[in-house]
């Protein structure tokens, strides 16, 4: 069971960016372009980009962000800074937040760049792009994670439309402390080359040279599943009920594609995705693998590539915990995401507890704290 003394690590939150960000980081000649808040009417804010606006969201629970409707009685997004606790966008009051919530560490996503940074494949003028990426990540190493850096996990984001920059990038954050890029789980549906060619290289050696994780959040290729059209889906109730499979896409795609054959101690953090699924997806690869007799490699099973190179997060995931051993108890983390709908902030901890009442102590911290640890070289 979880005890008094036992610390929690949560591997995926996230950050709606202080206004700040852009203004202050980007060099002179970017700034009237780049990314800044502008007011809009009806107590409203937006982004406001190379001259395009992009609302202010926080899908946030009952707890970190205040209900407004539009006239139709139908909750919105939170869409002003005043609609958010200060936790969302402030690290100190981040910090008091995870007080609150009994977690030690986070890791955090961006909200704007979205979570793997593909907002910026968006930009005409691509050194712009590549300024905003490297005003993110200074941001990000040198005022939040700086405010508390026993705390703050810090994970940078990467030019998606040149591997070969990415690269350059990851290299300079690691000098500065980097610990993982938030990358995207599947680059097809985003008109990028795939993982089955070698296009993603550069990112992948440069992140077994350095040790950075690379963190492939759900929803990272453009949306979750949505089996309905999403003009006549009334409720995000599905493709979140659903976003394990995005996770599932990935890890089955990276596994044949030859990647994980080419870059053997590449680390990479499914993030978000849930854990339970992880015996039946390794079952039917290993299943698959051994009746596939063209376009495989047979030096290593799938369910040994997910041992040597994957790791899962949860919320809440009994069907994980049950399974713990099948999945690999040193495979499994927890995650809050704070402040999303998901999280169950400021309960965290206490649900947490209650889930693994049943489950040794050792094992209890190595999924708690332990695993996280280990994975982003992270150490007080």
């Amino acid at each position: 069971m979880l005890r008094e003394h036992h610390k929690i690590i949560s591997v995926d939150d996230h950050i709606v960016e202080p206004s700040h960000v852009w203004t202050n980081h980007l060099p002179k000649q970017f700034v009237e372009d780049g990314p800044q808040i502008v007011d809009q009417p009806g107590h409203t804010q937006a982004w406001k980009m190379e001259g395009k606006l992009y609302a202010l969201n926080l899908l946030g629970s009952p707890q970190t962000r205040n209900f407004r409707t539009d006239g139709t009685g139908e909750d919105l997004y939170a869409r002003h800074y005043d609609d958010m606790t200060p936790g969302a966008y402030e690290p100190k009051a981040r910090l008091a937040a995870m007080d609150e919530d009994g977690v030690w560490a986070q890791v955090n996503f961006p909200t704007f760049p979205r979570f793997g940074g593909t907002r910026f494949l968006e930009n005409r003028n691509k050194e712009l792009a590549s300024a905003c990426v490297q005003a993110w990540n200074n941001w990000l190493l040198d005022e939040w994670c700086a405010a508390a850096p026993d705390r703050f996990i810090p994970m940078t984001l990467v030019q998606l439309w040149d591997p070969e920059l990415a690269a350059q990038e990851m290299k300079r954050c690691a000098e500065k402390g980097a610990r993982a890029i938030s990358f995207i789980e599947s680059p097809g549906p985003l008109g990028l080359p795939s993982f089955w060619t070698d296009h993603w290289d550069p990112v992948f050696r440069t992140a077994e040279e350095t040790g950075m994780v690379i963190c492939m959040h759900v929803g990272t290729s453009g949306k979750l599943p949505t089996p309905s059209k999403e003009s006549e889906a009334h409720s995000d109730a599905v493709p979140i009920s659903l976003c394990g499979l995005n996770s599932m896409t990935a890890l089955a795609d990276l596994t044949f594609s030859g990647m994980m054959h080419r870059y053997p101690g590449v680390k990479i953090a499914l993030s978000e995705g849930g854990s339970g699924w992880v015996p039946y997806l390794l079952e039917r690869m290993d299943y698959t693998w051994a009746r596939t007799r063209i376009g495989v490699d047979r030096s290593i099973s799938p369910s040994d590539i997910f041992r040597r190179n994957f790791w899962t997060c949860f919320i809440s995931d009994r069907t994980a915990i049950v399974n713990r051993h099948a999945i690999g108890v040193d495979k499994l983390m927890w995650e809050s995401d704070y402040p999303h709908n998901d999280s169950e902030w400021p309960n965290s901890r206490k649900y947490f507890a209650e889930a693994v009442v049943d489950v040794p102590d050792d094992e209890v911290q190595m999924i708690s704290e332990l695993n996280a640890r280990n994975l982003f070289n992270f150490w007080d």
